[in-house]
Parts: C-alpha cells; sequence; structure tokens
C-alpha cells in the first residue's frame, strides 16, 4: 500500500527492499495460489504484473481485484465538516485503488465465472445502521475491503472443476466513537461472507482478511467465533497469531479456510519479515478425487 496512484509500481520497479523481501518469501513459499490483500490496484495490471515478475514462480494467472477504498461518496461520511478526505469514501481512501487485492494462480483463473458484491449496500443487509443514525447511508456501500468470488480452474478426471477462492479484506472494527459503526459494519462484512458461502457449491478456500479476532480485541468477536465453527469449512490454524502489533497486541485476524472436501496435508504461519505486521500464512492441500468430477 502506498500514498498515491503509481507509487508502488514505481517502488516495484526500483527493486524497494521491503518488497523485495516480501516477494523473495513467496518464491520460497512455492505456493500455486497466492492471495494479496492491501495491495494498491490498477487497471492496466501493471503492477501486479510486476510483482509477479519479482516472485518469479510461473503464476501465469493474474487478476488484480479493486476495493471500495478511495472510491468517493460525495458525502461528510465521517460528520467533520468537510468533505474529500480519505474518512470520506466508500471505504478509508486516500485514492480509488488503495488498499486493493489481487490473485496470482497457476492454475488458470474462469474471468467469465468473477463475482463481486462491492457494490451491495449496507443499508440493505442485515441489520445495519439506520438512515437517521447515518449521513450518506444512502450510498454506502457495506463491503469495504472487498468480496470477491475468483474461480480459478482445477483439472477432474472427466471434466474442468472451478475451485471458488473467496477473497477479500475487511475495515477494522475501530477508529470511531460510542455509536460503533466501524465495529459494526465489520461485523456485517463478515455476515456477508456467511451468506455468500450459504449459496456456494463445494469447493472454496476463504482466504481474507477479516480484521476480527475470536479471542482478542475489540470487535464482535462472537461473530467470528461462529463463523470460524461453520461446518462447511476446516479451520487447520485454529488459534494462531497473524497480526503482529504493539497495540493492540498479537491478533488472529487473516485466515485460509478450505471447503471441507479438502484434506490438509501442512499448515503454517510464517515468522514474522522485518518492517512488517502481517505474517505469511501457508496451507497446503489436497483435494481428493472423490470430490472432482
Amino acid at each position: 500500500m502506498r500514498d498515491g496512484p503509481g507509487l508502488l509500481l514505481r517502488d516495484l520497479i526500483d527493486t524497494d527492499a521491503t518488497l523485495m523481501a516480501i516477494a523473495d518469501a513467496l518464491a520460497v513459499a512455492d505456493a500455486d495460489i497466492i492471495v494479496l490483500t492491501r495491495f494498491d490496484y490498477d487497471a492496466s495490471g501493471a503492477t501486479l504484473r510486476a510483482f509477479a515478475d519479482l516472485v518469479d514462480g510461473g503464476h501465469a494467472h493474474l487478476k488484480a481485484l479493486q476495493t471500495n477504498a478511495g472510491i468517493p461518496t460525495r458525502f461528510d461520511m465521517d460528520g467533520d465538516g468537510r468533505l474529500g478526505e480519505p474518512e470520506d469514501a466508500q471505504a478509508y481512501g486516500r485514492f480509488p485503488g488503495q488498499e486493493a487485492l489481487a490473485v496470482l494462480s497457476r492454475f488458470p483463473i474462469n474471468t467469465a465465472g468473477l463475482r463481486s458484491f462491492n457494490d451491495h449496500l449496507w443499508r440493505d443487509a442485515f441489520d445495519g445502521l439506520s438512515v437517521e443514525a447515518d449521513a450518506g447511508l444512502e450510498v454506502q456501500r457495506l463491503s469495504s475491503g472487498g468480496h470477491w468470488i475468483v474461480p480459478v480452474i482445477l483439472s477432474g478426471r472427466k471434466a474442468l472443476q472451478n475451485l471458488s477462492l473467496l477473497v477479500g479484506h475487511a475495515g477494522p472494527p475501530v477508529f470511531d466513537g460510542p455509536e460503533d459503526r466501524n465495529g459494526r459494519r465489520n461485523r456485517d462484512e463478515l455476515a456477508l461472507w456467511t451468506q455468500i458461502i450459504d449459496g456456494l457449491g463445494s469447493p472454496f478456500l476463504f482466504m481474507a482478511n477479516t480484521n476480527l479476532d475470536p479471542e482478542r480485541g475489540e470487535g464482535y468477536r462472537a461473530s467470528m467465533a461462529e463463523f470460524l465453527a461453520l461446518d462447511r469449512m476446516i479451520d487447520p490454524l485454529r488459534g494462531r497469531i497473524t497480526a503482529h502489533w504493539i497495540k493492540p497486541g498479537p491478533m488472529r485476524v487473516s485466515y485460509i479456510l478450505p471447503s471441507a472436501e479438502f484434506q490438509i496435508i501442512h499448515a503454517r504461519v510464517e515468522p514474522l519479515l522485518e518492517g512488517q505486521q502481517h505474517s505469511l500464512i501457508i496451507v497446503d492441500l489436497k483435494l481428493p478425487e472423490t470430490a472432482l468430477p
């Protein structure tokens, strides 16, 4: 993530040391599918191609996914009397495309099957805020860091099979006041994932940062615990810390959760890279032949 459009691409071209360290770690991990959160988006895909070149892992299939960060609302969403600030966007961001998502895959991506839920209005979902409670609610989208279904194509015994990647990044349940606006939005972003999974076939992989720990920190922790207990998914890294903050402290906020058809071969959280707050999560999976057509 950078503070202006094009700056991440500039730093990739300049082989920034921090970005090189991340690319090297991903190269060592040698994963077939990589999901990146808070990766700045550009419509041409040049930034993602430059990063994939640094990883150099044979990920021929790339998809950059925009989120709601930085998209203007033209409302004073935080009620401070000023317009056009990062807080007034659909989700906090200094420009459209900041803090977006990306997928690098060795499997083909079924682009025709891509689905985004980013334009769902919060007022139409669950028990979101009332119109009286918030200015701009008539345009406020629920999703902050994105809700995407990205189908990748696996070869079965007799046919091709889509593996659905559920990719996203929720806003944090903090940085608000007693109205708990961000906490409730974070909770409802998670509830949208539950709704998506309820209507989804198998197999699938949930690969997202929910910004919510089932045991620690602020937010609706019970909602995260209930989500992790869904019988359609496996939790291969139960209780493992993924975010290393001084304040509010170490927490689990990023998840890889395979659907129940998968067998877990190995799962681990990598040591934190210097200068980073989030660890790389790696899960090795096997999809039994009986789960494929």
